[in-house]
């Protein structure tokens, strides 16, 4: 359909970007800077599909976003500071098992010069109460895991839109719940991926978008970050996020170096994630963790640790283009996601960022990409980046996606992501553990759109319409 915001000039955008940075760093609420066309080159929507689908179907305007959070911890009262800096949100509810971080989350609300919201602290099903309310348009579950999929279920049922840490499900039967019910309900259920946020990230996906790397070949995802000391710990993720490790041997955290390279890739949007191979390395980091730094008399020796410390896959995609996925988070290395992709005419290596162009003077040597951003980068970053890297988490993505949230639930625009990809990001996990246990055979990929990707393809090239 055409957004009549296309009537809007680049200097409109430009003028409006820079008024929001202005006024987010003198201290208020950063406004929203209009969006046009021409922004949507960077995160090309998906043609509505028709029928029952959510591809492409844009939120209903949204004067005010009403939200509500689910889990108040460390993770959700994050989420709460970036919403709090954003104009046109208001926090309505809150709830944790823990009184006290629920009413943490309240007196930052009220610090901020906004109302208290309404907290739900009996019990952990005390969200199914809190998504009854009438005066939220948008619940953001931040709890552990396994709350994830029941609490995303509820909201849609009661008429929400809602949102999720990742990973969303940890079972294809999750998955698929979520996804029959967002479509039954005509209700949005996304997985907050941050990641696809990153300046970085948003810079490549630009360049892809605008043909610098050709066809596109293959692209390697990771998370490889050592959590032995956090998962060790007696309180915050300590007290459930080790225990994965004693259930299962997969990629137990996929999503956040798969979520920007399926879109680079165009996942869903004239690609699908086909098949899976996967293999996993012996374990010892969380046994020698253990061996080193707990006390005999700690009640974590009964534990057995199964996860293999590295687990690599391979995906195969519809289109025939190939992508590493990695996991680590018991070992002693550096941070990385990989986030690599390899064109026709281009490659991009991360960890750190460079680039190579086929031609480029000098031969064959990297260059750092941030030589390519006055060019490529992102409009979000360039008119609120200032203030995502000054008050956001994870060196802005997370301020960059909750801003670019509200911008689209308040615009009534078309979420830059969907269930079909909250599912297909998470599945790994259980995919990954299915190809190990038949000794690294090929596993597939459920198709969630039921074929509806093949139909959804965004143009390519600067003239993409919004919505």
């Amino acid at each position: 359909m055409t957004d009549p915001r296309s009537s809007l000039s680049r200097r409109d955008l430009l003028a409006g970007a820079a008024a929001a940075a202005a006024a987010a760093v003198a201290g208020t609420p950063a406004q929203l800077f209009a969006s046009t066309n021409d922004w949507r080159v960077d995160l090309a929507a998906p043609v509505w599909a028709g029928n029952d689908s959510m591809l492409g179907v844009p939120f209903e305007k949204h004067a005010t976003v009403r939200v509500a959070i689910v889990g108040t911890g460390l993770r959700g009262r994050s989420v709460l500071n970036e919403l709090l800096a954003i104009e046109g949100v208001e926090i309505t509810a809150v709830a944790d098992v823990v009184p006290e971080k629920a009413q943490r989350a309240v007196a930052m609300c009220t610090k901020a010069g906004r109302k208290a919201p309404a907290v739900f602290t009996d019990g952990e099903r005390d969200y199914e109460r809190l998504v009854q309310r009438n005066d939220i348009d948008f619940v953001y579950t931040a709890t552990p895991w396994p709350f994830h999929t029941p609490v995303m279920l509820a909201a849609m049922k009661a008429g929400k839109h809602c949102g999720s840490e990742v990973p969303i499900a940890l079972t294809l039967e999750q998955a698929w719940a979520l996804v029959e019910t967002s479509e039954k309900t005509r209700r949005h259920c996304l997985m907050m991926e941050n990641c696809c946020y990153g300046n970085s990230e948003l810079t490549v996906l630009r360049m892809v978008r605008e043909g610098v790397f050709g066809t596109l070949l293959h692209a390697e995802a990771a998370y490889n970050h050592d959590l032995r000391a956090i998962l060790f710990e007696n309180r915050d993720e300590g007290l459930w996020r080790r225990f994965p490790h004693t259930q299962h041997d997969t990629n137990l955290y996929p999503t956040h170096g798969l979520g920007p390279v399926a879109q680079y890739l165009g996942i869903h949007r004239g690609d699908r994630f086909e098949h899976i191979v996967s293999m996993s390395s012996p374990e010892a980091g969380l046994t020698e963790w253990r061996e080193q730094h707990e006390p005999k008399d700690s009640p974590k020796w009964t534990e057995t640790y199964k996860t293999g410390d590295v687990n690599t896959s391979l995906i195969k995609t519809a289109k025939g283009r190939t992508i590493l996925l990695q996991h680590n988070v018991t070992s002693p290395r550096p941070y990385s996601r990989l986030n690599n992709l390899q064109g026709s005419k281009a490659v991009f290596n991360d960890y750190p960022p460079r680039l190579y162009i086929d031609g480029t003077a000098g031969g064959e040597k990297w260059t750092p990409l941030s030589e390519y951003k006055s060019k490529y980068e992102h409009p979000l970053w360039t008119a609120v980046g200032e203030l995502a890297r000054k008050n956001g988490g994870h060196g802005g993505m997370d301020f960059i996606m909750a801003y670019r949230l509200v911008q689209c639930m308040r615009e009534g625009l078309a979420p830059d992501f969907d269930v079909y990809d909250a599912a297909a990001w998470s599945v790994p996990y259980a995919l990954c553990e299915q190809s190990i246990r038949k000794g690294s055979a090929p596993v597939k990929f459920p198709d969630f759109t039921r074929g509806a990707w093949r139909t959804s393809t965004a143009p390519q090239g600067p003239a993409i319409a919004a919505g």
